[in-house]
């Protein structure tokens, strides 16, 4: 009986580095980190006609933990934003590294970091870890959204550095069945308070009995102001019917 490919290449010692390919050529670490992103809290992000929405799970199991500690929605810059889903101490780190860059942008040309600018920072940082031996690659699917030059961004980079701009996208354990509900219903004409409405909609049915308000994290940046803005739970209660 033919061993599976994958305990093949785990004999074989092809999963003991990031750096090893595969004779079929993958970084098997890299997959594997891929699936701890699947593992993670969902967050969703989308663009409307008047800015952009980032609707983030807290996922928070233990009622000891105060919930308002539980970031995940992180701001990047006043008018960028980011959200992750895997290993939040990854994304943690991911994300000091590009407030400060972007606040040396500010200081060295007197103005606001591009939106793109950022994201390519970040994967940037991610695929260097795929390169080099000696570190892990990180474990984190990361969400970037933001308004500069008065146009809307949404970009996600994947654990390999690759990225994307979306006009919707959903990271994290559920993200196949929101990304499905997204192609279906999304329309770019939709207005912020109704893509929160739509998205906590999603997120009821995945849910169900565990949905409550309480354990999202939401913020929007509109086109109008482009500065951050924060919702937590009274706000949001009046999008869930």
């Amino acid at each position: 009986m033919e061993m599976p490919t994958e305990m093949q290449h785990q004999a074989m010692g092809y999963d003991r580095a990031a750096t090893m390919f595969s004779p079929d050529g993958h970084l098997l670490q890299v997959e594997y980190a891929e699936k701890t992103v699947k593992l993670g809290s969902n967050s969703v992000g989308l663009v409307c006609k008047d800015g952009v929405v980032i609707i983030a799970d807290k996922r928070i199991r233990d009622k000891l933990i105060a919930p308002e500690s539980a970031v995940k929605i992180f701001e990047i810059d006043e008018h960028v934003m980011a959200s992750a889903a895997g290993i939040a101490s990854d994304a943690r780190v991911l994300i000091d590294k590009t407030r400060l860059l972007a606040q040396q942008h500010r200081v060295s040309y007197n103005s606001p970091i591009d939106v793109i600018s950022v994201i390519q920072i970040i994967a940037d940082n991610m695929q260097l870890y795929t390169q080099y031996g000696g570190a892990r690659p990180y474990g984190v699917a990361v969400m970037v959204a933001g308004v500069s030059k008065n146009k809307v961004h949404l970009y996600t980079s994947d654990i390999t550095g690759n990225f994307f701009a979306y006009r919707a996208n959903a990271i994290g354990e559920n993200d196949e069945q929101i990304k499905e509900e997204l192609r279906k219903e999304f329309n770019e004409n939709m207005t912020m308070d109704e893509g929160i409405k739509f998205v906590m909609k999603i997120f009821k049915e995945i849910l169900g009995k565990n949905f409550e308000t309480s354990r999202f994290d939401v913020a929007t940046v509109s086109l109008k102001d482009g500065k951050i803005v924060r919702m937590h739970n009274e706000d949001l209660k009046k999008f869930v019917k």
